[in-house]
């Protein structure tokens, strides 16, 4: 009895409060790191910011005692809102120190940007950054993505959120029908079992990738922000893109394959699985993915071949080859919200002398990864309901008497899950409106307030630089234009069904 009445002093913090201790101690990385490098400046920094968190949260803890919060699942919800929002106003102490050259508010933005993994980078020259702080940006936006893959199992899956509602019965928020592993037991022992289920697949995994990567050719800071952010989809690059790095071909070969865990939580876990959907190729998520993978840069291919056969220059089959792979690659990376363009990117417009429009890397990041995984945008869950809701529609106009066909694990994505995907859509537009018009108010143009709402809303930041005509510089928007973006993202992040669900008048009346 003993035993099960009592657990471990630190379970017993509030969920923010564990977050804000882990954020502390992991300033020692860079510390260390600029220490090897013999910059003891920037070393200070993080040290320092470092303890002075430590130093907050054990005081804060001490003086909850043995109190423990009674608010469940939204009450972890709205943690995870306070490390999006609240936790970069602390993250930012050390790079604003270490830089002495930048606000505050680009300090804060930068680390809004990395821990919500969208990458929106507003420092433009990677030679600005000491190499410490680039591990830093890097290692904010790989803690962010692994919150995200603890999280979705452990608080989003059981609020029926971030993508679950279209499947399960529960209304969005409240969540009537979990898992079994989540039915029983406290949301604090769910979390930590979780955690300690996950953590070791993503390390291992980022791990895996950043010796391959040095395998290939690259260098061990660079290997290691990249391997960090494919696995994030932070898009984040010590050296300005992958177009810039050593690794070449291989690299982004290796990548490419990587980039998969962000299509389908099967690839990695099988937690939130639901029935029907146990197998990965039967996995609807993962089958849409592929075929955008693949057809996307197809068509591009062909209309690029046709482009080149009326300048005589098809014969170039090697320029050709390197043209479809970029595709390939772009495609990948910008549907699973990383942001990585290839350096073969451009070969298909010299090859053919054609453009491509930044319109299709803009629908790409808006469509999104898998559910429960670090990708943004909507979700290709939600396409995939949308998709067997008009298919379903389109048979009863031909047969309005008929009975659908199918099959029981689609019958309720077609019902419910489908008007709720569509809900979805329709907040995903209105935020998009209204940030979109917020920006033009505040000094854009139509198309950069349309991209920069479009790459915060789907945690694409590198879309600033690659889908309009010419690169955005976040440097020169104005304060207030910054810290309406800060919004977006978290807003992105989080989705807008999951920020509703925290106006629940049972949150705060506890």
């Amino acid at each position: 009895m003993r035993r099960n009445s009592t657990s471990p002093g630190i379970l017993r913090l509030p969920l923010f409060l564990l977050i804000w201790g882990i954020a502390s101690l992991a300033m020692w990385v860079p510390a260390v790191h600029a220490v090897v490098l013999n910059d003891h400046p920037t070393s200070q920094s993080f040290f320092y910011s470092g303890v002075v968190g430590l130093v907050f949260v054990t005081l804060i803890g001490i003086s909850l005692g043995n109190r423990v919060p009674r608010y469940g699942m939204l009450g972890q919800l709205l943690s995870m809102l306070a490390t999006f929002a609240v936790l970069p106003l602390y993250l930012a102490v050390p790079t604003y120190d270490a830089l002495q050259n930048t606000t505050y508010l680009n300090a804060y933005f930068d680390m809004v940007s990395a821990i919500t993994t969208t990458g929106a980078d507003v420092f433009a020259d990677p030679g600005r950054l000491p190499d410490s702080v680039h591990l830093w940006r890097a290692q904010v936006g790989w803690l962010g993505g692994l919150l995200m893959w603890i999280a979705a199992s452990s608080v989003l899956a059981p609020l029926s959120l971030g993508g679950f509602e279209v499947t399960a019965r529960g209304e969005p928020g409240r969540g009537a029908t979990t898992p079994a592993h989540m039915q029983r037991g406290d949301p604090r022992r769910q979390l930590v079992m979780v955690t300690k289920a996950l953590v070791p697949i993503y390390a291992g995994l980022t791990l895996a990738l950043w010796i391959l990567l040095m395998m290939t050719g690259e260098k061990s800071l660079t290997g290691l922000s990249h391997a960090m952010s494919v696995m994030a989809t932070s898009g984040i690059s010590a050296v300005g893109g992958v177009e810039n790095a050593n690794s070449g071909l291989a690299g982004e070969m290796v990548m490419f394959l990587f980039m998969f865990f962000a299509l389908s939580r099967l690839t990695f876990s099988a937690d939130t699985a639901v029935s029907g959907y146990v197998r990965l190729d039967k996995d609807p998520e993962f089958r849409i993915g592929m075929i955008l993978v693949i057809g996307v840069p197809l068509l591009l291919f062909l209309r690029h071949w046709l482009a080149a056969l009326e300048v005589s220059a098809s014969e170039n089959l090697p320029q050709a080859l390197h043209s479809l792979w970029g595709a390939m690659f772009t495609v990948m990376s910008f549907l699973t919200t990383t942001g990585f363009e290839s350096s073969d990117w451009q070969a298909a417009q010299q090859w053919s002398g054609l453009g491509t429009s930044g319109l299709i890397l803009l629908g790409l990041a808006l469509v999104g990864g898998g559910v429960a995984t670090t990708a943004g945008g909507v979700k290709l869950l939600r396409v995939y309901a949308l998709y067997l809701n008009g298919m379903r529609e389109m048979e009863r106009l031909v047969h309005p008497s008929s009975v659908s066909g199918e099959g029981a694990g689609n019958k309720r994505l077609q019902k419910d899950g489908a008007f709720v995907a569509w809900v979805f859509f329709m907040l995903f537009a209105l935020s998009l409106a209204v940030i979109s018009s917020s920006l033009a108010a505040l000094g854009s143009d139509f198309e950069q307030a349309l991209v920069l709402a479009i790459a915060a809303l789907s945690t694409t930041g590198p879309l600033i630089d690659f889908a309009g005509e010419t690169p955005i510089s976040l440097a020169l928007l104005a304060p207030s234009a910054k810290l309406v973006l800060c919004f977006a993202m978290v807003l992105g992040r989080l989705e807008t069904l999951a920020i509703i669900a925290l106006l629940t008048p049972n949150l705060w009346r506890n």
